[in-house]
C-alpha cells in the first residue's frame, strides 16, 4: 500500500527527480532519515523503477520523432514483435494497443531518411506492417505522474 505521505513523496520526485532528501523532507513535512526510509522502500518495492535524464531530442540529434503502428502481415504467426524490435534503438517505447495494429511504437530519428530506413528494418524484423503518423511538434512529454488516492 502507498500511504498519504508516501504520495506527498512520489508526487515531488515524480515532479523534480534531482530533489535533495532535505528538500523533499521539507515538502512532504518529516525528517530527512524519514524521507529516505521510504524512499528506499518505495525503490525495493518496484513502485520506483529508476531515475533518468530527459534529453532534449533535437539538441542530440533525433529531432524527428513518429508514431508507428504495426500489424502481423499474418495473423498466425507468433506474437513476438517487441522482442523481434528490442534490438533498434530508435523505438523509445512500444505499446500493445486495443484495435487494428497490434501495436503502437514511439520512435525518434535524425531524418525522414532515417525514418524510412527504421520502417523497412522494423518490417523485417518483425514480419509486420506500419502506418506511420509524424510528430509536427510536441507541446508537453514526460509530464509528472500524480499518485491517485486509494
Amino acid at each position: 500500500m502507498v500511504d498519504s505521505v508516501d504520495r506527498a513523496i512520489l508526487t515531488e520526485i515524480s515532479r523534480e527527480g534531482r530533489a535533495t532528501l532535505a528538500q523533499l523532507a521539507d515538502a512532504v513535512g518529516l525528517s530527512i532519515s524519514a524521507v529516505q526510509s521510504r524512499l528506499r522502500r518505495l525503490e525495493t518495492r518496484g513502485v520506483i523503477s529508476g531515475y533518468r535524464a530527459i534529453l532534449d531530442p533535437e539538441q542530440v540529434g533525433t529531432p524527428l520523432s513518429a508514431f508507428i503502428e504495426i500489424t502481423p502481415l499474418d495473423p498466425a504467426q507468433p506474437d513476438n514483435a517487441p522482442e523481434l524490435l528490442q534490438h533498434l534503438e530508435a523505438i523509445e517505447a512500444c505499446h500493445s494497443i486495443a484495435g487494428d495494429a497490434s501495436y503502437m511504437l514511439f520512435v525518434r530519428v535524425a531524418s525522414p531518411r532515417a525514418l524510412e530506413e527504421l520502417i523497412r528494418d522494423i518490417r523485417l524484423a518483425a514480419s509486420v506492417s506500419t502506418r506511420s503518423t509524424v510528430v509536427l511538434q510536441t507541446y508537453y512529454e514526460h509530464r509528472p505522474i500524480v499518485p491517485l488516492d486509494a
